[in-house]
Parts: structure tokens; C-alpha cells; sequence
């Protein structure tokens, strides 16, 4: 299956980030660059979930204070982490 992918425009209202510093982060090298849909002369950014999750926590550790290549660099260490699946139970692996 598929996953869903979303336009810029739609990262920018659903992190409350703007597009220009989504572009900026995406080319100074803090977020992995975004897949292009071609479409005539246009090339059309195409973000992933995951990548989504990465742009919304950068700029919550931004909004507590932390400079952008310190949240961008503790971000993607959190993003990487393998998350704790429940088991039966409510025990945590």
C-alpha cells in the first residue's frame, strides 16, 4: 500500500511552519529533502508522514528555546528512536 504524501502547503497548516522555513530547513540540510511530483516546467514537494513528524518536533523544541541545528540534530535522534509497541496486557516491549 501506498502512503500518503502531502503538499507543502498542507505541512505548513498542519505544523505551524511557514513554507519558506520548510524550504530553508529542507536546503541547509536539517530536513531530508522532500520527493518532487513533476507536473509540465513544476516540481511539486511531496512530504511524508514521517518527515512531518520531524518538521512538527523542531519547531516545538524551537519553541522552548533550543537553536535550530541543536532541535533539528535532537529531533532527528527522536524521530529515529524505534517507538515501544503495547503488548497484551498494557505492558510496554
Amino acid at each position: 500500500m501506498k502512503h500518503p504524501t502531502y503538499s507543502i502547503g498542507d505541512v505548513a497548516s498542519m505544523t505551524g511552519v511557514t513554507r519558506r522555513q520548510i524550504r530553508n530547513w529542507e536546503s541547509r540540510g536539517y530536513i531530508p529533502e522532500a520527493d518532487r511530483v513533476v507536473s509540465g516546467s513544476r516540481a511539486y514537494r511531496r512530504f511524508s508522514l514521517h518527515q512531518i513528524e520531524l518538521i512538527s518536533t523542531i519547531k516545538a523544541l524551537l519553541d522552548e528555546g533550543f537553536t535550530l541545528p541543536a532541535a533539528a540534530e535532537k529531533a532527528t535522534n527522536r524521530t529515529l528512536q524505534p517507538r515501544k509497541e503495547s503488548t497484551p496486557g498494557g505492558q510496554l516491549d
